[in-house]
């Protein structure tokens, strides 16, 4: 039987579903930080950045899927993010970035498609942009790229599960779990003043994109996606129905087929 969970209650109860054992886990000094990352499996590799005040468990129904599709699966939590530490400066999502590359250099890619999920997704796009050539992809899913592109948030049951959930997580993985209220506020500035992108910027992209919505995303324009698959010139608009901003979660399935079918046509 197909996983539903359009209310977030299981996630909110138990979180996603848990990760396999890793082949290989480890941290990465840079700036300033303490990058945790794990892999899993073998073949094409598949790097997965995961949301905003997330971290890299919530790709726990994403993970067996890719392995068992061949795929080498590396997850990453970004700075500030589960157990990757932050030091003072501001969350910038260019930063962000370069802590991927300092990954792959760790674990000697020259090359992977990137799958990044809300602000995961703006990372994985500044590396299409900024490293085009060790990027073979990138799978956006549920982001903006300039102020424009988001709604103004109308609170609910699922936000504030979603959120409640987080808070567990972060107590459970973070080196500082007493400081959930200024990571909060860090992560929430850097959403409300970047990105900042133009039209121009979109289209020195090379590297094939798929810009993923869902219908009833909270926080993303439709209009938006629209907009980044005319201006992106190698890219793809797809539209998850009767999901949100959480289709990973809420029906894994129905993301897994999509997510799948992109890095098939992007290895191929």
């Amino acid at each position: 039987m197909e996983y539903h969970d359009g209310d977030l209650q299981k996630f909110e109860a138990y979180g996603a579903a848990p990760l396999p054992a890793a082949s290989n886990e480890g941290q990465v000094e840079h700036e300033g930080a303490e990058i945790w990352y794990a892999t899993y499996g073998t073949g094409s590799p598949v790097i997965l950045l995961h949301g905003g005040l997330g971290h890299s468990g919530n790709w726990g129904f994403q993970v067996p899927a890719l392995v068992g599709a061949g795929h080498r699966v590396v997850v990453i939590d970004s700075r500030g993010h589960g157990r990757s530490t932050r030091d003072e400066r501001p969350c910038k999502y260019e930063l962000m970035a370069s802590d991927v590359l300092a990954v792959m250099d760790r674990l000697e890619l020259k090359k992977a498609a990137v799958v990044g999920w809300s602000d995961g997704a703006c990372v994985a796009l500044i590396l299409g942009m900024m490293a085009a050539d060790r990027i073979a992809g990138v799978f956006f899913f549920g982001c903006n790229m300039d102020p424009s592109g988001t709604k103004e948030i109308e609170p609910s049951p699922v936000l504030d599960r979603c959120f409640g959930r987080h808070v567990k997580d972060y107590a459970a993985l973070s080196a500082t779990p007493d400081r959930f209220a200024a990571f909060v506020d860090a992560v929430g500035l850097m959403m409300k003043t970047e990105p900042n992108y133009s039209a121009a910027d979109l289209a020195q992209i090379r590297v094939p994109v798929a810009i993923v919505q869902s219908e009833h995303d909270e926080f993303i324009k439709h209009e938006h996606a629209d907009y980044l698959a005319r201006c992106i010139p190698a890219s793809e608009l797809i539209i998850l129905s009767g999901v949100s901003h959480f289709a990973p979660l809420q029906r894994p399935e129905q993301f897994n087929s999509v997510l799948l079918a992109f890095l098939e046509k992007v290895h191929s």
